[in-house]
């Protein structure tokens, strides 16, 4: 419970008194229950976790929160009127329909408490992600490259499932050819063509991870990926705690904007990654955080030419002293 407790020490100091969590991973990490259904979290003195009955026998089972059935709105509108809150805390990310629901009964504050708390990994998070890094990288080792896009990225999910990922991180990227110029692009029946970009992550004790190799034919293709490994190299390199993360972002950028292609990196350099594939901290132009110990971040500086190709690179690193990768899959790949 001192998760639990701190998070509510948290919230004395910021005032306030109660907090409603409805996003699954923030449940999850604050109750050890993953829900399948609706369920809502209530943050407070005495914390309770309401679930939906088909819920209820397994949150019992993994639930450290006192828990009960959820019935109704009504229930938790008089459950919140007896608090007689000053305040009522909400996520970011709580969707409008419920918040309609609520917004003419109570003073309510848009809370990231729990988000910046996740920022911060404890080792076994830690270990988890790193098992989730071993299980993407092993099943990509057994990847054969004589397949279409849709075939590749269904092996490679398969292979994930087969070797404990939970589920796929996020829907798998195989972008070639000319389509690589496209960061997200998700995978079509073309054959594959070069270069040859691949993002892919799994999941391991509900933590993430998250992955980008180009594979690449030509000499000039292999040029631009070796500016994106060194912006990324030089990045990773001048991580430590106490340095913001729009300064990493610069640095990165730097480095492909004095080659050139300032223009053709296209997103942020990264971004944090736990029981969202996705999550604080952005490592981004206008992303202040400062940079702690134990935060796991992506840095994934690429470049992509509208309508010719694109390439990227992509590893996980842990913030200690300085920056340490935790991927072990070499740069570049030969098929």
């Amino acid at each position: 419970m001192d998760r639990v407790n701190n998070i509510l020490d948290e919230m004395l100091k910021e005032e306030i008194p109660a907090m409603l969590l409805l996003q699954e991973e923030n449940i999850f990490y604050m109750s050890g229950f993953k829900p399948s259904g609706f369920s809502i979290l209530v943050l407070k003195d005495e914390p309770l976790l309401l679930v939906s009955k088909m819920d209820s026998e397994e949150a019992n089972e993994t639930s450290r929160i006192p828990l009960q059935e959820f019935n109704s709105f009504k229930d938790l509108e008089n459950m919140l009127n007896e608090l007689k809150l000053s305040k009522l805390g909400i996520e970011e990310s709580m969707k409008i329909g419920f918040y309609n629901k609520i917004k003419n009964n109570y003073n309510m504050e848009v809370s990231d408490l729990i988000e910046r708390s996740r920022m911060i990994k404890t080792s076994h998070e830690i270990n988890s992600i790193k098992k989730s890094i071993s299980i993407a990288e092993k099943s990509f080792n057994k990847l054969e490259f004589k397949k279409n896009e849709w075939e590749l990225a269904a092996e490679l999910e398969y292979l994930m499932r087969m070797n404990g990922s939970q589920k796929e991180a996020f829907e798998t990227i195989v972008a070639s050819g000319s389509r690589s110029s496209l960061p997200h692009a998700l995978p079509t029946s073309n054959k594959l063509e070069y270069p040859l970009l691949i993002d892919w992550g799994a999941v391991w004790d509900n933590y993430s991870s998250d992955c980008t190799r180009t594979i690449i034919e030509t000499e000039k293709q292999e040029e631009v990926l070796n500016i994106c490994l060194e912006a990324q190299k030089k990045a990773i390199k001048s991580i430590k705690p106490g340095i913001s993360a729009c300064e990493i972002d610069n640095i990165a950028r730097g480095v492909i904007k004095d080659y050139g292609y300032g223009d053709n990196f296209i997103h942020s350099t990264g971004h944090g990654v736990g029981l969202q594939v996705h999550e604080k901290p952005s490592i981004s132009p206008r992303e202040e955080i400062t940079l702690e110990k134990n935060m796991v971040i992506t840095i994934e500086p690429g470049i992509y030419l509208e309508g010719e190709w694109g390439v990227r690179i992509e590893d996980i690193v842990l913030i200690k002293n300085k920056a340490g990768k935790l991927s072990k899959l070499p740069p570049v790949i030969n098929d």
